[in-house]
């Protein structure tokens, strides 16, 4: 069975081999295996990216910056999707967030340039700047029916229909190519309709966050920024007979208008952070008209803003159970659903949570909503983790570990290991008994990974570093084994353990090669051109002119070796078998 840094490994040759597809599957399958690894949520943004699915490259971005908020390509992930994504803003944000952190990060520098050339270039349309009374620039009108005015209507239930009208959508395009033709069509009740929606008509009071959550929304719209006129005519009323009325109809009907009022008054007060009266006047709105969830979906919103999690999400219940009675529209039934999630996640209850996004999206699917709960997942797979944690149970499952490992039973042993290692991730002895049982059953690559944490949790750990060089030496990484033992040796002069690694492995470098056959020199050499580290000394102009005075003037390579830095680039060019001494 394949471990996640296998998985892994397959997913970054496929990447560089350019089969996006592949690579998104192996990352995908080491999450599988280990979802709290950042680097696996970071290779698969960067495969989906290369695909060209900006949506789920920005996802994976943000898991894996939830992961490790100290991860810089975390940053630049985000970043690069949201500039494909054409949201200028929020790459900027992301990219300065990460700059914030990481201030010297070229990769970041480099990403938040290249953005801010997109957005400060040439807009879309070109020509004209400004247009009439303002509006977008290049836009060859004002802003009435711009961007934000079509997306009011695009999510209003009764205005949403009238985008797929031809007969609208002409007589809109008039309007943006000349506003005064508006004052020609005030007699048609879609264009009056749609005129009020943008005026704002009944519109439910948001959170900032939810406020931030729209306005992201908005911008993904491709609508052509249109003309804006220079004034707004007054909208014609028609005077309503209210003559078959019975008075118990006209009572709800004048109740329904004060209750509009009492609403709008409490979305003033709501605003200027007068909660309680904010309150006080949803309940008078919520009294004239019992049928409305509207009213009951702000207070929520109020009690969200007030940190009274319960309340709020009492109100929101009692939102979504007036509006099935109501026949209330799905979209805002989803909404009263969705701020009742983060009012369960304000309260750490994760799988209630969940339980409210699932059930926001059965009533209207909503990519919000859906990014939220996938953050949500996250952070309970976080948690789960965390609290599985236990350091006594750790220390009981090594010692089972020690004992399969004294009566041989290796694969029993690596079982009891990688108990201990999930009960405690940050013990770095642990991580040791477990490489050295791993080495038993010949899983290098996984001793390897786990050695490689084990000497990141505590560098002084010399035990760590012997063990790291005995497993390099046996994948015949001579190189990097070298430093290994040196490094325990820095810490401990004395340590038997280190000292026997570098005899073996220098004897290894100076007379290994002297029986090796050709074909044995050459897969060495193959091998460690595979590291990066080994690519980056061999790419360097000052190494390769000290090789080439090697065979044309001796004298200066002998003087550049002189250089420490220089010879330990030399020696590791030995060690790893790509250079050849005579």
């Amino acid at each position: 069975m394949s471990t996640a840094e296998e998985f892994k490994a397959k997913g970054n040759a496929a990447l560089q081999s350019g089969k996006t597809s592949e690579a998104i599957e192996h990352y995908t399958s080491a999450i599988n295996l280990d979802g709290s690894n950042h680097v696996y949520y970071s290779n698969r943004s960067a495969a989906y990216l290369k695909k060209g699915d900006a949506v789920n490259a920005l996802e994976d971005a943000e898991a894996c910056i939830g992961l490790n908020p100290s991860f810089t390509k975390g940053y630049s992930r985000k970043g690069a999707a949201l500039h494909a994504l054409k949201r200028y803003n929020d790459s900027i944000a992301a990219y300065e967030s990460g700059l914030e952190k990481f201030p010297g990060d070229q990769a970041l520098k480099n990403g938040l340039e290249s953005v801010k050339k997109e957005k400060d270039g040439p807009s879309y349309g070109g020509g004209m700047s400004g247009g009439m009374g303002g509006g977008f620039p290049g836009a060859p009108g004002g802003g009435l029916f711009g961007p934000e005015m079509m997306a009011r209507l695009a999510m209003n239930p009764k205005t949403r229909p009238y985008l797929n009208d031809e007969d609208f959508m002409k007589k809109i395009k008039m309007i943006q190519s000349d506003p005064n033709a508006l004052t020609t069509m005030l007699g048609d009740p879609k264009i009056m309709e749609a005129f009020q929606v943008m005026l704002g008509g009944n519109v439910e009071i948001k959170t900032p966050d939810e406020m931030k959550e729209d306005m992201a929304a908005t911008k993904e719209m491709k609508k052509e920024a249109p003309k804006k006129e220079e004034s707004k005519p007054e909208p014609m009323e028609e005077e309503e007979d209210l003559s078959d009325l019975t008075p118990e109809e006209l009572e709800i009907r004048e109740n329904k208008k004060k209750s509009i009022k009492a609403k709008e008054n409490g979305n003033a007060l709501y605003k200027s952070k007068k909660f309680k009266e904010a309150l006080a006047a949803y309940d008078e709105a919520i009294e004239l008209d019992p049928t409305s969830m509207t009213f009951h979906s702000n207070k929520a919103a109020v009690y969200l803003t007030m940190k009274s999690y319960d309340d709020c999400i009492a109100c929101c219940l009692k939102a979504v159970e007036v509006g099935k009675a109501n026949m209330a529209p799905y979209e805002d039934r989803a909404k009263a659903y969705t701020r009742c999630a983060k009012a369960y996640q304000k309260k750490k209850d994760l799988d209630k949570a969940i339980e409210m996004c699932n059930e926001a999206q059965l009533e209207c699917y909503d990519k919000a909503t859906e990014r939220m709960m996938k953050t949500m997942e996250l952070e309970r797979r976080k948690a789960a983790v965390l609290a599985y944690q236990d350091d006594e149970k750790a220390e009981e499952a090594k010692q089972r570990g020690n004992d399969h490992f004294r009566a041989k039973e290796w694969a029993k042993a690596v079982e009891a290991y990688e108990e201990a290692v999930k009960r405690a991730p940050k013990n770095a002895p642990i991580r040791n008994n477990l490489a050295a049982a791993l080495c038993k059953i010949m899983d290098f690559n996984g001793a390897k990974m786990h050695i490689e944490e084990a000497v990141h949790i505590d560098p002084k750990y010399t035990k760590a570093w012997a063990r790291k060089g005995d497993i390099e030496m046996v994948m015949k990484e001579n190189h990097k084994a070298l430093d290994s033992y040196k490094a325990g040796l820095a810490i401990d002069p004395d340590n038997a353990a280190c000292k026997e690694g570098l005899r073996k492995c220098t004897a290894q470098i100076n007379y290994g090669a002297a029986t090796m056959t050709e074909e044995e020199k050459q897969e060495r050499a193959q091998h460690g051109l595979a590291d990066p580290e080994i690519q980056a000394i061999i790419q360097d102009p000052v190494v390769q002119q000290v090789l080439r005075d090697f065979n044309e003037n001796p004298n200066a390579a002998n003087q550049a070796m002189n250089n420490p830095s220089m010879r330990a680039k030399i020696e590791k060019l030995i060690a790893a078998g790509v250079l050849q001494t005579a």
